[in-house]
Formats: C-alpha cells, sequence, structure tokens
C-alpha cells in the first residue's frame, strides 16, 4: 500500500516570478522614437545613416554606412564606448549551443537587439543603459537543429517585432516592452522553429520558417503590422499541380525543406522580395527525392502583396551536400544593370539581373571546391563528388564555403567583401524513413578538424576576381560591415574584432572580446558621434563550420566602440 501513502505537504515559501519582476533598474519606458518609423522611412534609410533601420541597415542588403567619422587613418585609436552583459539565467533550450548572433537595430538614439531563448532588450543606443527587457518563454524541448540563437528584431508604427525561437510571431510595444500580439506561425511538433529577423515592406511583416533537418515544408509568411493577421503564406517547394512539381516524385515534397531561415531583401522600385531558400529533405540522400527538388537552393524573387513567385534561380539542382541557399542577396546598380549579388554556401558567387533573375555571372569564390563545377557563363552544374555509405571526402564542408553570416557592398570601392571559410568534410549516405517531428538527414557530414581556416576576400562583381584576400587561423562566420571610412569590420572564432583597409586588406586595428565572434556588426551615430557595435558570443553549429573550436569561450556581451 506504499503507493497510496499520504505524503507530507510542505509550505510553500517563495511564489514564482518572472526575473524582471526582480530587477528595480529595468523599469524605465524607453523614447517614443519608434513611432515614427514607417516601410517609407526605412525605404529612405540610407538617408539617414545616424540610425540602423532594418536588419542590412537598408532594404538592398549591402550592410554598407556613408558614416565616415571612424576612418583608416584614425581606427587605430578606437576604445570601449559601453558594454552590454546578459547572461544565461536559468535552464535553457540547447544550453551547448546558444549564441549572440543578434544585428541591432537602433533608431533615433534607442537600440533594440534580441538573443537567444527569446530574448528582447531596449538600450540606451550612447550609454547602453537598459530600458526594458522581454522574454518570450521558450519550452527547453523545442526542435533546434542548430542552435538556440536569433538573429534579430524588426522596428516599424512604435512596435518591435521579432520571431521566437518555438515559432511565435511577437509584436512588442517600442517604449515599455509590453507584448501587443502574438501570433503562432511554425509547428514545433513537425521540428520547425523560428531564427530570422523579420522584415518589413508595406504595411506587412515577413518571417520565414525554420527546420530543414527535420523535413519540414518551409514557407514564408506575411503578418499585418497593426493587428497581427496572417495576410499570406507562400510554400517553397510546390505541391502537385503547381508549377515546379514535376521536380518531385510521389510524396516527397511533403517533407522536403526548403526552409527560409535568413532575412530577404526588398527592391521598392521593382516591388520585388529576393529571398534565398533551403536545403531538400532528407539532407544527404538524393535517391529519397529524385529530381532537381525546386524551389529548394534556390533564390526566389515575389511580390510583396501575395507571394506570388515571379522568378527564380536554383544555385544547388538537386542538393545532396547541405548547402542551404538561404544566404543574403545584396542589390547594386552597375553599368545600368539591376544586379544582385548571392555568394552561395556552395563555393559560387552568382551575379544575376534581378529584374528577372537571369544569369550574369557565377563564379568561385571557395578556395577549395570539389563536389562540382558551375559554368560562368551558363550555370550549368558538372557534379563531381556525392555522399557514399563508406563516406567521401567533399570540399566545402557541410557548412559550406560561407555559413550564414553576410557580406557586404562598399558603394566607393565598388567591391563585395565576404566572410569565407575553408573546411572540408566527410559525407555519407544512409536510407531513412521519415518520422515526423524527427531529424530527417538521410546520412550525416562530418567536418574536418584540422587545416581549416578563414579569410575576408575582397570580389570584384563585375568580374568576378579577387582583389585581395585577408587569412585568419581558423573559419570566418561574422559579418562584414563596410564604411564610408575606408573600413571593413569583422570577427573572428576566437574573440577577435577586427578593422581591416576595404582597399588593400590589411589589418589595421584589432580587439579581444572575449568569445567567439558569430555575428553582424552596425554602425550609427548619436549626438554627432560615430559608433560600431558588435555581439560577442560564440556557438551555433560549431561542429558544423568549426568543430575544433566547440570547446571556445563562450560569452553574452554586446560591446561597443568609439573614438576619443
Amino acid at each position: 500500500m506504499a503507493a497510496c501513502a499520504h505524503h507530507p505537504r510542505y509550505p510553500v515559501t517563495e511564489q514564482a516570478r518572472p526575473f524582471t519582476a526582480l530587477d528595480a533598474s529595468a523599469t524605465r519606458a524607453a523614447p517614443d522614437v519608434a513611432a515614427g518609423v514607417t516601410a517609407d522611412r526605412i525605404a529612405r534609410a540610407r538617408g539617414e545613416p545616424q540610425n540602423w533601420l532594418t536588419y542590412y541597415g537598408t532594404y538592398d542588403g549591402q550592410r554598407y554606412s556613408t558614416l565616415d567619422q571612424i576612418s583608416a587613418a584614425n581606427v587605430k585609436s578606437l576604445k570601449l564606448a559601453w558594454q552590454f552583459q546578459a547572461g544565461v539565467i536559468g535552464l535553457i533550450a540547447s544550453p551547448a549551443t546558444y549564441a549572440f548572433e543578434a544585428t541591432p537595430i537602433v533608431v533615433d538614439g534607442v537600440m533594440y537587439v534580441s538573443g537567444w531563448d527569446g530574448y528582447v532588450w531596449a538600450l540606451d543606443a550612447a550609454t547602453g543603459k537598459v530600458f526594458w527587457r522581454y522574454r518570450h518563454a521558450i519550452p527547453l524541448d523545442v526542435p533546434l537543429c542548430c542552435g538556440n540563437v536569433n538573429r534579430g528584431v524588426a522596428v516599424v508604427a512604435g512596435k518591435v517585432i521579432y520571431a521566437t525561437q518555438n515559432g511565435h510571431i511577437v509584436a512588442l510595444d517600442a517604449r515599455s516592452g509590453t507584448p501587443v500580439w502574438d501570433q503562432v506561425f511554425v509547428d514545433v511538433r513537425a521540428g520547425e522553429s523560428a531564427t530570422m529577423a523579420p522584415l518589413v515592406v508595406k504595411n506587412m511583416v515577413l518571417v520565414g520558417s525554420s527546420g530543414g533537418e527535420y523535413g519540414v515544408r518551409g514557407h514564408i509568411d506575411a503578418f499585418d503590422v497593426a493587428t497581427g493577421r496572417r495576410v499570406w503564406r507562400r510554400y517553397n517547394v510546390p505541391k502537385p499541380g503547381e508549377k515546379g512539381s514535376e521536380t518531385w516524385t510521389g510524396n516527397a515534397w511533403q517533407w522536403a525543406g526548403g526552409t527560409a531561415w535568413i532575412t530577404g531583401s526588398y527592391d521598392p522600385d521593382l516591388d520585388l522580395v529576393y529571398w534565398g531558400t533551403g536545403n531538400p529533405g532528407p539532407d544527404f540522400d538524393g535517391d529519397a527525392r529524385p529530381g532537381d527538388n525546386l524551389y529548394t537552393n534556390s533564390i526566389i524573387a515575389f511580390s510583396p502583396d501575395d507571394g506570388s513567385l515571379k522568378w527564380y534561380y536554383q544555385t544547388t539542382p538537386h542538393d545532396v551536400w547541405d548547402y542551404d541557399g538561404v544566404n543574403e542577396n545584396i542589390l547594386f546598380d552597375q553599368g545600368g544593370r539591376k544586379l544582385l549579388a548571392h555568394f552561395d554556401r556552395n563555393g559560387y558567387l552568382f551575379v544575376l539581373d534581378r529584374s528577372n533573375g537571369r544569369l550574369v555571372r557565377a563564379s568561385k569564390f571557395g578556395n577549395r571546391v570539389t563536389w562540382g563545377d558551375i559554368d560562368p557563363t551558363s550555370g550549368k552544374v558538372t557534379v563531381r563528388l556525392t555522399p557514399s555509405a563508406q563516406g567521401t571526402e567533399i570540399c566545402p564542408g557541410p557548412a559550406g564555403a560561407k555559413e550564414w553570416p553576410h557580406a557586404s557592398y562598399n558603394q566607393q570601392t565598388g567591391l563585395l567583401y565576404t566572410p569565407v571559410m575553408d573546411v572540408c568534410g566527410t559525407f555519407s549516405t544512409s536510407r531513412q524513413d521519415f518520422r515526423e517531428g524527427m531529424p530527417y538527414w538521410g546520412g550525416g557530414a562530418a567536418a574536418s578538424k584540422q587545416g581549416n581556416k578563414g579569410y575576408v576576400k575582397a570580389i570584384d562583381p563585375t568580374t568576378g576576381r579577387e582583389a585581395w584576400s585577408h587569412e585568419f587561423l581558423h573559419p570566418v562566420v561574422a559579418s562584414t560591415l563596410s564604411t564610408a571610412g575606408g573600413l571593413v569590420f569583422v570577427g573572428e572564432s576566437t574573440g577577435e574584432f577586427d578593422a581591416l583597409d576595404a582597399k588593400s586588406g590589411d589589418l589595421l586595428w584589432s580587439v579581444q572580446t572575449g568569445s567567439g565572434i558569430h555575428s553582424s556588426p552596425i554602425t550609427y551615430s548619436v549626438n554627432g558621434k560615430q559608433y560600431i557595435a558588435v555581439a560577442s558570443g560564440w556557438g551555433g553549429w560549431m561542429k558544423g563550420f568549426a568543430p575544433e573550436l566547440y570547446g571556445e569561450t563562450r560569452g553574452s556581451a554586446l560591446i561597443v566602440f568609439q573614438l576619443p
């Protein structure tokens, strides 16, 4: 009868309270600067370089600033302005892989930044003082294939909008941090999640799904900024009868991947949104899904009004290497043409006519690319090596020649600056039945642990030729930021934050931040003083892009620099 025994009832000595209720310092309202942010203002963001109004700074994805107070001549004098430390409090999902990957947004002296595990903070951009913090509860068992991360927020109409790891899109009051509306847009039971920064277009906010390694069907959703009502959803893999469905067989389209976990770009003049899509599922067993598998590993251009597809370009047909095509699409004009540059994980830079998707040029930027060749003018793909049951050594490795961190385009030099990973891997296949909510790899890939290097490369998009290259001891997995001061800023996997000469690639300044950098630096100004900000906090899918640094020191600091 022991099972029926009555156990003593102990008195409750402490009621559960959120951590914010225990912090009297985080109770101030932020200045009401976000109320004046509109989609039209974001479209003109180049005209107010003191701010960083959207994920890439501007709709074109260039990550270029016209601020030049900090220059190649004085950058060696940069010093610490302020530092924000977040830290991990309590239990979190995927604790071994959390990382500080966010791109801060700055509006008229107020900074909004997101973190792992559902965090968002509003800070004074000149001092780092906290105005408010918000945390969305993230279940400990949420399926996160590649890290407990979040890459940023969107700010518009007095709201701070972000996607949580468990698939909510949440709008917060930008003054107080209190929720305004909250909508679920992914199914975590099926293995979906969300990690990207939303994109504001017109009166909508766009967001894409994550979870391609779980056999989900990727999608992009648009929500009304004012109400949170879903306006439309587009699936990136067509169902039977839709254009492109002929590239799939049987029921494979249902668990086909094609997620959209990196923020897109937008051309207001053409009224087109450009987005990259991820790998098909299963990742490595192509026999389970014969065909080109549209529209995975593709650059897609669609209408922001209804999500309808206008054109596409597939960078890696029938991907069996997990070379997600999600990377940024940089919009620029050259020689009277409207162009788009896309550094793909497969090791090739694609330059397209962004009005119609036609290939202008494909050029190799990866150091070791053995999986196949792409003709520079026709784009024809010739496959050389594929995964096998016994394992095949292939370059680049499973995270590609460039992971998600972004390249930049400098309007003064006319050059693209991209982070590069020189990593290979052993790719294998195995037959696997699909089970909803379970990983659907169809094999595996182990990145090499020795001989890995990193680079920042300057590339001329008119020719595809390399202008210069700066080598690093380990893969570079941080975005570049280029400025009118003749500088390229980038972080290293071992924590150094560097300034390179935009013309020569020479190292001009470097500081140790205390943890590996896997984020996107920005620049802004307050009261006429220019600042450079970077998030330092190593983590994410380290086994895929830098396995030799899996034990590197973790951190969670936002560090901001200024001139004396």
